[in-house]
């Protein structure tokens, strides 16, 4: 059935450009920040060995079904659902969880944007030097004064959702494909010049030791480890189905989905060899979150020599990483739209990214003048603003529901002749992966959501 059906947006031209697309869908702001320092908080290296084997046994297994579901319908993620479960005979229900990607998706987008906006206002900011020789308190002026101007937030919102939209409308041949070609090597690149540059500091083992030493892991670590699994190759959320979907016949899935989870966490680890040197070398603390990339970082590189060069390339680094999750955000949608109402890509990208632009003045507003208006759901969060409960909505509840429903759909309903003829891979290859995601993935992502609800914690 695949072999006959292509996608009418066009496909990848090899294995290379989809590794590219894929690993900067998964490769995003909480990479640079969060990994290194859960890793670092969690027992180093003995966090980093749990979080490999769930890597194995969650984000390799759902990847591989969502790709594999992608390709075989070769349509944006509502339409796949809707075609796959007519031709297994199954209820037609299953398209709701193409939607559930494709709105999670446009939800994340709207918030992700006004984030990815604080970098590049701190690409100027580090450039101009506005934090030479800057005090704790001068930091932390700075990032207020940006939080607090609506403005001024609402400026760069608007800026990068514009970059997004470019990319987005130009297609998956010139627009897609042309950008991972060229911002995925420039963000290994920058990457690799700051992990250079730690080398320098003195403080390069520290920062090795901090990632790497074995250490205790708590139960609760271990919940973490097998979150942070599942959420940071962007499973769930309609990016990686659509991204699969034009990914050409001949291409092992496989051998992909071990690739980009290898460079995903691959990244990760330099981005900790990176940072924490730097932090080490000031006497800054490294266990702040995301205080570290815009509050404690700056105060580093105000005080280091070239400090200006290396702070602008990093936070171009965090541009570049924000963007290529942002494009993947965005295509489930466009995709739907051209599919379904004779849109072409730039009229379907302009409307998209409006409606992402006007939801995202919410999470503007978050930060100033909203930030005292809270909601509460019983038994899941209590007064989390406009910004957050996005957030929460789309990271506790809608991914890992996403994913489970991902593998279900995947082991369960589609028959075995379609998911061995779409992976194309050798028997006993498939008969691990199906045992997985059949048995222990669906295990483990329950699992994760009720830890993330707080219903089980250890």
């Amino acid at each position: 059935m695949t072999s006959t059906r292509k996608s009418i947006h066009g496909q990848w031209s090899n294995r290379i450009v989809f590794i590219l697309a894929a690993t900067g869908s998964a490769v995003g702001l909480g990479n640079i920040w969060k990994f290194p320092y859960i890793a670092g908080e969690n027992g180093g290296g003995t966090f980093v060995l749990v979080y490999l084997v769930c890597i194995a046994l969650i984000g390799i297994p759902i990847m591989m079904a969502e790709t594999m579901i992608g390709r075989r319908g070769r349509q944006s993620p509502i339409n796949t659902m809707s075609t796959l479960a007519r031709e297994e005979g199954r209820s037609p229900g299953w398209v709701m969880l193409g939607w559930m990607g494709v709105v999670a998706g446009f939800l994340i987008l709207s918030y992700y944007s006004v984030i990815a906006g604080w970098a590049l206002s701190y690409v100027f900011r580090t450039g101009s030097g506005a934090f030479l020789g800057v005090t704790t308190d001068g930091v932390n002026h700075i990032f207020t004064e940006l939080v607090t101007d609506p403005e001024r937030l609402l400026a760069w919102h608007t800026i990068f959702m514009v970059m997004t939209m470019i990319v987005v409308a130009r297609g998956v041949k010139h627009g897609l494909e042309k950008a991972v070609r060229f911002l995925m090597p420039a963000l290994l690149a920058l990457l690799l010049m700051t992990v250079a540059y730690s080398m320098t500091t003195g403080h390069f083992m520290e920062g090795v030791e901090f990632l790497f030493t074995p250490g205790t892991i708590s139960g609760q670590g271990v919940l973490i480890a097998m979150g942070h699994a599942f959420f940071t190759l962007s499973l769930g959320m309609g990016a990686i189905m659509v991204y699969g979907s034009y990914l050409p016949r001949h291409t092992s899935i496989t051998q992909a989905s071990i690739i980009i989870a290898i460079a995903d966490t691959g990244v990760a680890l330099l981005a900790g060899m990176a940072i924490f040197p730097i932090v080490f070398a000031n006497g800054l603390e490294p266990g702040v979150g995301p205080g570290l990339i815009f509050k404690t970082l700056p105060i580093a590189f105000g005080h280091m020599e070239a400090g200006t060069m290396i702070g602008t390339a990093f936070f171009i680094l965090l541009s570049f990483a924000a963007w290529t999750s942002a494009i993947s955000l965005i295509e489930p949608a466009v995709a739907w739209l051209v599919e379904n109402r004779g849109m072409n890509r730039i009229y379907a990208s302009v409307w998209i990214g409006i409606f992402t632009w006007v939801l995202g003045i919410g999470s503007v507003l978050s930060f100033n003048l909203w930030s005292e208006h809270t909601w509460s759901v019983p038994f899941l969060f209590e007064n989390k603003n406009f910004f957050d409960t996005l957030d929460f909505i789309t990271a506790n509840l809608m991914l890992p529901l996403g994913g489970l429903f991902i593998a279900i759909f995947a082991a369960w309903l589609m028959s075995e002749n379609s998911t061995r003829d779409e992976l194309n891979t050798n028997k006993f290859i498939f008969r691990i992966w199906h045992f997985l995601v059949k048995y222990i993935t669906p295990i483990a992502v329950i699992i994760v959501f009720l830890n993330v609800i707080g219903v089980i914690s250890l």
